[in-house]
Parts: C-alpha cells; sequence; structure tokens
C-alpha cells in the first residue's frame, strides 16, 4: 500500500508502533521520491484491474466457472500488489502524494466492485457487503476526524481483517460448490467479524488519540499564555 498512514482497515504500517505526530520527517520523504516509482506504478496497476475485473466476473451472466476463474486471477494480483506497493514504499522511502491518495481508493475500489457484484448477483448477502462498506467508509471518516492529531498504526487484528476479507472474496469470486461452499461462508463469517471488532477498535484509538491532542493543544496554548504574561 503506497505510503497509506496504517490504520485498522488493514493499512500498512508497523505492528505496537506508537501514533505518529508531526510531518517533516514525511514531507522529506514524499520530496525525495519519484512520481514514477515502483510501488506507484503497482497501485496504479491495481485501479486498472478493477474494470477488467468487474466485465470478467459479469461476463457471461456471471456464472461461468471459466470467467470467474479469469475473474479470480485479476483480483489475487489486485491483492498481491496491495501487499507489495506498500513494502515497497516503506522500504525504499517511495512515499508520495499521489500514493497516500490513490492507494486507500485502489483497495476500497477493487473490495468494494467484488463485493457489490457478488451481492448483485446473489451470491452474497447485500447486509454483508453494507456492513465492509461501511466499515471502511466510517474509518476513512475518522482518519480525517483526527489527522490532525497523529496516524492510529495497522493492529494485528487490522491486518487480519484484510487477510480475512481477501480470502473471502476470493473464495466466493470462485465458482465453488460443496464442502468448499460452505468453508467459503465461514471465512466471510470470521472476516465480517473481524471487521466489527477492528472497527470498533479503531474508533476506540481515534478518540483517545484526538482527546490526548486537544490536551496537548490546550496545554500548549496555556503555556504560551504564561509566557506572553511575563
Amino acid at each position: 500500500m503506497t505510503g497509506v498512514p496504517a490504520s485498522a482497515s488493514g493499512g500498512s504500517g508497523a505492528h505496537g508502533a506508537q501514533p505518529v505526530r508531526g510531518g517533516k520527517l514525511g514531507a522529506a520523504a514524499v520530496n525525495q521520491a519519484s512520481l514514477w516509482n515502483v510501488a506507484n506504478l503497482l497501485t496504479m496497476v491495481r485501479l486498472l484491474l478493477v474494470p477488467g475485473f468487474v466485465a470478467l466476473l459479469l461476463a457471461d451472466g456471471g456464472y461461468d466457472p471459466a470467467w470467474r476463474s479469469l475473474a479470480w486471477a485479476a483480483f489475487a494480483i489486485a491483492m498481491i500488489t496491495d501487499l507489495f506497493d506498500g513494502h515497497l514504499a516503506r522500504t525504499y522511502n517511495l512515499v508520495t502524494d499521489f500514493g497516500k491518495i490513490a492507494d486507500p481508493i485502489a483497495d476500497k475500489a477493487i473490495m468494494g466492485s467484488a463485493l457489490i457484484c457478488l451481492s448483485w448477483l446473489g451470491d452474497l448477502p447485500w447486509w454483508v457487503t453494507c456492513v465492509i462498506l461501511g466499515r471502511e467508509l466510517g474509518i476513512t471518516l475518522l482518519r480525517f476526524w483526527v489527522i490532525r492529531y497523529g496516524v492510529i498504526p495497522a493492529s494485528r487484528g487490522g491486518k487480519m481483517k484484510t487477510l480475512a476479507q481477501g480470502t473471502a472474496v476470493g473464495m466466493y469470486v470462485l465458482a465453488l460448490t460443496g464442502p468448499l461452499a460452505t468453508l467459503r461462508f465461514w471465512v466471510m463469517a470470521v472476516a465480517v467479524v473481524l471487521t466489527v471488532v477492528t472497527g470498533l477498535d479503531y474508533v476506540r484509538q481515534a478518540v483517545v488519540l484526538r482527546r490526548q491532542g486537544m490536551a496537548e493543544e490546550r496545554a500548549a496554548a496555556e503555556e504560551s499564555a504564561r509566557e506572553a504574561a511575563k
């Protein structure tokens, strides 16, 4: 994930890291990285895969096993590039403003299109799609709510949620039958539970971070007032 701040939506960040405040180091990395780096190119590939994936999934009415297999391949490639672009961006200082914007868009586009198409085809209940997409939208709004105070790092649960979602959706994209069809139901159930639990934890962390940030601002303002009164 190209330079995206870690979040409970499964973003890329070191587990156990503290909330990051200040932007000088991040700005330096952005200034040094070229727009046309390999991490950004992988993000662009993921964006371009979205319409192709949708076309393959819905081809011939959406129920042809061959087309569904090709759609799964496109989805798998998108998930793999999601892992590699984030690793490359963090390891080689390839963080850019484009990556910060395009990466979460690419993530939500591929996952959202898969969920919506599967529900439209009747393979996946609409409430599952609404829960997952509603959580992702809510976390995005929370990011804007606390962005002035810092960034919440990815948690182990967030990474597990991302893995469970990708695995479950991939299994639903394939035309599975028999025991495998039952197995994918339980994998999706785990993904939904992790989606809700990690979402609630992200809300908790965001509230704590905002309160801490506001307390620090008040303390700084009081200190400035005392200095001015001297």
